[in-house]
């Protein structure tokens, strides 16, 4: 445990302290050269998301109706999947869910418009997620030795996999469960509630959805560059389990929207797997390092 919090109290040290890449001799940068060197980073992201957003929006009919609203209506690939699937597999109809049906209002005159830029911001900051990354791995790679940036080498795919691969989870799985769980939720029997979500209600809920699964799948892939550079180690993953469990569970409830206990164990199952990977990961970098320890002695 005192290797771990030397080597990450190390690594932020290096960060604070990081050189000029493009300064041959290795001159220490100043606070403000650190400013103007993340501030073209960000000028460079903030670009190419505008450019994004500028995409989605021209788009914005179409995107609304073929993505956004998609999981809101009984055609979904995902209900007509699940139901197959459930008639192959000889279940019945198991997994077949009732029909859903969620109209949307507004309620504000500028609505619809502030509901597009929302719409554009996310859809461009998902499309451009690749591409900002790689700048937050350009401002910090200087920070890191030879040897940690070849242990970081194809960060950026593996990153950007894991988003997109939570995101789909999300749109695809999570989604139209908690719209259909909700949507079919009755209060009283006398017909005096009437079901008529709000326009920004439905996106807030749909970008809580896919973004909170996206940043959540990126577990497997933090765990193994923090166990190359020895922030964390598998004996440090195995010893926080039963706190890790705690903590996922409220993870799961925070990003499901719906109260139900199906929508949070959707969530929860593969988060509960990606940690449990992360424990593989930490275990087989731990075992790497061990071996190249052993043979530089």
């Amino acid at each position: 445990m005192a290797t771990t919090a030397n080597n990450r109290k190390s690594f932020f040290n290096k960060l604070g302290n990081r050189n000029n890449a493009n300064n041959s001799e290795g001159v220490e940068m100043s606070f403000i050269d650190h400013l103007e060197a993340l501030r073209w980073h960000i000028v460079r992201g903030v670009a190419v998301w505008m450019v994004a957003f500028i995409a989605v929006f021209i788009k914005i009919d179409w995107v609304f109706d073929n993505v956004i609203y998609a999981p809101a209506r009984s055609s979904f690939v995902t209900y007509s999947g699940l139901c197959n699937l459930g008639h192959k597999l000889h279940l019945g109809d198991v997994l077949c869910m009732p029909p859903v049906s969620i109209p949307l209002q507004g309620n504000t005159i500028s609505g619809p418009f502030m509901s597009a830029i929302s719409i554009g911001m996310i859809g461009g900051l998902i499309i451009a997620f690749p591409y900002l990354f790689w700048e937050l791995w350009r401002f910090i790679k200087p920070a890191l030795s030879p040897k940690e940036v070849r242990y970081s080498r194809g960060s950026i795919f593996w990153v950007s996999l894991c988003f997109f691969t939570g995101a789909a989870f999300g749109y695809f799985l999570l989604a139209p469960f908690t719209f259909n769980f909700l949507a079919n939720f009755t209060l009283g029997t006398v017909g005096a509630y009437k079901y008529m979500p709000t326009l920004d209600d439905y996106i807030d809920t749909l970008n809580q959805l896919v973004l909170g699964c996206g940043v959540a799948f990126e577990l497997p892939v933090l765990a193994y560059v923090l166990a190359k550079i020895g922030i964390i180690s598998a004996a440090f993953l195995r010893k926080s389990r039963k706190y890790a469990f705690v903590v996922i569970l409220i993870v799961s409830a925070v990003i499901t929207p719906s109260p139900d206990w199906t929508s949070q164990t959707i969530v929860a199952i593969p988060l509960l797997i990606l940690f449990e990977l992360s424990v593989i990961i930490a275990a087989r970098v731990d075992k790497q390092k061990a071996q190249e320890e052993k043979e530089w002695s």
